[in-house]
């Protein structure tokens, strides 16, 4: 496996991402915060079609925000966002206010959220190295 004799991509110094690749991220990062906020409201409201409907809105946007970055950090970004926004609206108020109930579906939406979040930033693709294939003459 060659790319034009620098080594293996593990040997590869790092590089901070380009400009448009980090507005890139943080867009994703904003987006996933308002899918988390709007996943909380939709899957307490219409159970049990708002909990899927949530869990698909954040499953699509953390394999597409991995798709369209065609990297993994496409698919973190995002999900660190959900994360974030969604665990600061489980956090009780000092009036004793709450968003989220102790019911199962908040639950499921909390722990499969945060699955698909796993699953998403595993498959999504990484980095692959450029170049041919190694068996072009077989």
């Amino acid at each position: 496996m060659s790319d034009g004799g620098n080594g293996s991509l593990l040997t590869q110094p790092l590089r901070p991402p380009s400009a448009g690749r980090a507005a890139a991220l943080v867009g994703l990062f904003l987006l996933g915060a308002l899918v988390g906020i709007a996943g909380a409201l939709v899957q307490a409201g219409w159970f049990p079609g708002g909990l899927l409907l949530a869990l698909a809105g954040a499953a699509g946007l953390f394999l597409g925000g991995a798709r369209a970055t065609a990297s993994r950090g496409g698919a973190v970004a995002p999900a660190a966002g959900w994360i974030v926004a969604v665990v600061l609206l489980t956090t009780a108020r000092p009036e004793g206010d709450f968003l989220f109930g102790a019911g199962g579906g908040s639950y499921l939406f909390l722990l499969g959220g945060m699955a698909l979040a796993v699953i998403c930033a595993t498959v999504g693709t990484g980095r692959q190295p450029r170049g041919g294939s190694a068996r072009l003459g077989k």
